[in-house]
């Protein structure tokens, strides 16, 4: 079975704070875009797990997050002795703010279901990929949903890809990168009192998406993560998008990709055509209302 394992974004994204357990609680806004890795999911008799990926980056070994997802399938289904050979095309940056390994681990999780014949629900499905990554449960339905907890309790929300002016979404990916503990950090060691002055209006967000408001979203869109570091590259990006007709723009996940939503696809191409001129990793997509898109078995 070959699946497009989506990429996603962060329309809101806020940090609540540090749990006992040693996670954080946030309130995120998510949304799918039809920029996808493909992943090709094979069973066999061999007993094994084996992942191949096209990228020098990644290792092919049980620390690959596509691995722990087959095992963790495996081991939650009862499935003793099963083999598999799991194939990643990788166009998703990494280290982008976009789960590109979450979207990988969670389209192997959704095509077991299928190969296996297991016919899991959502749910059944949300709590597996949860045992592996935070994200991945949401990379499993995809769309547009409200995630809190650790990003396991979600809830669906009106879809952006069904809106009648659906944006163009551009996404720039900078070389700079940031540490996802890095970011964590900057949150906790803001002061609480400017913390509260950065945050997201994520009910506000919620709204715009219920009443298909196009520019209140725009207008909404907002990273805490963003607001509590200076990474300057992010700052020009968004400055360029901002002058070019963007709706809106922002930093997604922990960084350092920016997406901007344009209503005007000639303007969104212009952008991206002066913006690659300094940051090649530059795309033109669209909103998903799925996390994971089957295209062969």
């Amino acid at each position: 079975m070959k699946i497009r394992a989506n990429a996603k974004i962060n329309l809101t994204l806020d940090i609540l704070g540090r749990r006992a357990d040693g996670y954080h609680d946030l309130a995120t806004v998510m949304q799918s875009v039809a920029l996808y890795d493909d992943v090709t999911v094979t069973l066999n008799d061999s007993g094994n797990i084996t992942v191949h990926t096209s990228s020098a980056q990644l290792r092919d070994d049980e620390s690959n997050i596509a691995w722990k997802a087959a095992k963790a399938f495996f081991d939650a289904s009862g499935l003793v002795g099963q083999g598999v050979s799991i194939t990643i095309e990788k166009n998703i940056p990494m280290e982008a703010g976009m789960a590109g390994g979450s979207a990988d681990g969670a389209a192997v999780i959704v095509a077991l279901n299928r190969l296996c014949g297991k016919n899991f629900d959502d749910a059944k499905l949300w709590d597996i990929g949860a045992t592996v990554g935070a994200d991945i449960p949401f990379c499993i339905t995809g769309g547009t949903m409200l995630a809190e907890g650790k990003g396991e309790i979600l809830t669906p929300l009106p879809l952006l890809a069904d809106f009648p002016d659906a944006p163009v979404i551009l996404l720039c990916k900078p070389e700079v990168g940031v540490s996802t503990g890095k970011a964590y950090g900057a949150v906790d060691n803001c002061d609480p009192a400017v913390l509260s002055r950065l945050r997201p209006d994520t009910d506000a967000m919620c709204r715009a998406l219920a009443e298909r408001n196009l520019p209140g979203v725009a207008k909404n869109v907002r990273n805490v993560f963003e607001e509590v570091m200076d990474i300057g590259e992010c700052a020009a990006i968004k400055r360029i998008m901002t002058a070019e007709g963007a709706l809106g723009a922002c930093m997604t996940g922990s960084g350092t990709t920016v997406f901007g939503l344009f209503d005007d696809a000639a303007k969104a191409e212009a952008c991206a055509a002066r913006l690659r001129e300094t940051f090649p990793r530059t795309y033109l997509t669209h909103a998903s209302s799925a996390g994971c898109d089957m295209t062969s078995e």
